[in-house]
C-alpha cells in the first residue's frame, strides 16, 4: 500500500502535502491519522518529535495488545477477532491502528476469568456490561488509561460470549465462528456493516485481504451462513471504488445467491432481542469462587451480581435517582444475607 491510496481515500490533493492529510485524517475517525503517520514514515517523510511520538505509542499499543491477547489465551482459553486477525495480513513496516481488542470466550466462566486476567494486570477504570439473548450472552467493556491519557484514545477490551452479536433484530446472535483466517476476517469486517457505514480504513483492511487464498464459492457460502452476505457485498463495493479486489473479486460474484436468500429470511422477519445494559453500582470485592454472574430481582428491577462489580441493569434508559437509591439498598440487603 502506497500513501498515494490514503490521499485518494480523503480526497485530499496530493499537492497539498502530508500535513493536509493528516489534519483531514483526524477529523475523519479517532484510528485513521495513526495508519497515516505509519504509511508516512514507512516512505521515509520528514517528521518531527511530536509526530513520531505519536505514532511510537500507537505501535506500542497494537505491540500491548497482542500481548494481551497471547497472554489471556494461554491463561483462559480465549480467543481475538477483527483486530488482530486483520493486522496479521499488513505488511510489517505498517501499523494497522487498533481502537480496541475483542476475544471470544465459549463460556461465561471464561468470560470472567479472562475480566478478573485484566483487572489484576491493569490499572482498570471503568467496566460496563450487557446482557442480551436467550441463553443468556453477556459483553463486558473494559477501559483503562492509554500512555498518554489525555491525548491517545484509552485502552479498551471487548469480551463476549457470542462471536457475532448481529443487529439483535433480522440478523440473530451466532455464538460460535468457525472458519478459515481469512474467511473470519472478511465476516468480522462485513458484520460491522449491521452497526454503521463502512469507513476508509475498511478499504484499507480489505485491500490487504484480497491477496488471501480465497475459495469464491466456499466463501460466499461461509458468509452466506453467517448471515452478512448483504453487509459482505457492501463492504466489497465500497472498497472497490478505492482498491483493487484481487481474490475477493470472484467472492464478490459468488455472494449473488446468497444475498436473495439472506434478504428472504429478514424479510420473514424475527423476534427483536432486547440488550440490557448494566448501571455500576460498586465495583465487587474480589469473588474468586465465582464463575458467573447472578441476577437478584429487586423493587427497582434486577441486579446482576458478577465477580467483579454490581450493577442494575436496565433497557438504556435514564435512571431516576430513587430507582438506583432503592436498587442500591437492595445490595445492601444482599450482603446481609450472605455475609
Amino acid at each position: 500500500m502506497k500513501t498515494d491510496l490514503l490521499y485518494d481515500l480523503l480526497d485530499v490533493d496530493p499537492d497539498s502535502g502530508p500535513a493536509e492529510l493528516l489534519f483531514r485524517a483526524r477529523g475523519t475517525h479517532y484510528q485513521l491519522p495513526y495508519l497515516v503517520l505509519s504509511s508516512l514514515a514507512r516512505e521515509g517523510a520528514a517528521m518531527g518529535e511530536h509526530a513520531r511520538a505519536e505514532l511510537v505509542r500507537a505501535e506500542n499499543r497494537a505491540r500491548r495488545y497482542a500481548e494481551l491477547a497471547a497472554e489471556l489465551k494461554a491463561e483462559t482459553g480465549v480467543r481475538t477477532i477483527k483486530g488482530l486477525q486483520l493486522a496479521e495480513h499488513y505488511p510489517r513496516d505498517l501499523l494497522r491502528p487498533m481502537g480496541d481488542l475483542d476475544l471470544i470466550a465459549r463460556t461465561e466462566t471464561m468470560l470472567w476469568r479472562t475480566v478478573d486476567h485484566l483487572v489484576a494486570a491493569n490499572q482498570v477504570e471503568n467496566i460496563d456490561v450487557t446482557v442480551f439473548g436467550e441463553p443468556r450472552h453477556t459483553l463486558v467493556t473494559l477501559f483503562w488509561p492509554a500512555e498518554d491519557r489525555l491525548v491517545d484514545p484509552w485502552y479498551k477490551v471487548e469480551v463476549c460470549t457470542a462471536a457475532l452479536v448481529g443487529d439483535l433484530a433480522a440478523v440473530p446472535v451466532r455464538p460460535v465462528l468457525s472458519a478459515p483466517d481469512e474467511v473470519e476476517s472478511l465476516i468480522a469486517l462485513a458484520e460491522e456493516g449491521l452497526q454503521r457505514q463502512f469507513r476508509h480504513r475498511d478499504a484499507v483492511d480489505v485491500l490487504m485481504l484480497s491477496e488471501a487464498d480465497f475459495d469464491a464459492e466456499a466463501t460466499a457460502a461461509t458468509v452466506g451462513e453467517y448471515r452478512l452476505a448483504p453487509e459482505a457485498a457492501g463492504l466489497l463495493d465500497f472498497a472497490a471504488r478505492y482498491v483493487p479486489l484481487g481474490r475477493l473479486e470472484p467472492v464478490r460474484g459468488a455472494l449473488g445467491p446468497e444475498i436473495a436468500r439472506e434478504l428472504d429470511r429478514r424479510e420473514a422477519g424475527a423476534a427483536p432481542v432486547v440488550p440490557r445494559h448494566g448501571l455500576l453500582l460498586r465495583r465487587a470485592p474480589a469473588r474468586r469462587d465465582w464463575d458467573s454472574a447472578r441476577i437478584v430481582p429487586c423493587d427497582a428491577g434486577e441486579l446482576l451480581l458478577t465477580p467483579v462489580a454490581d450493577y442494575l441493569l436496565t433497557g438504556g434508559e435514564v435512571v431516576a435517582r430513587t430507582a438506583y437509591d432503592t436498587a442500591t439498598a437492595a445490595l445492601a440487603a444482599w450482603d446481609g444475607e450472605h455475609s
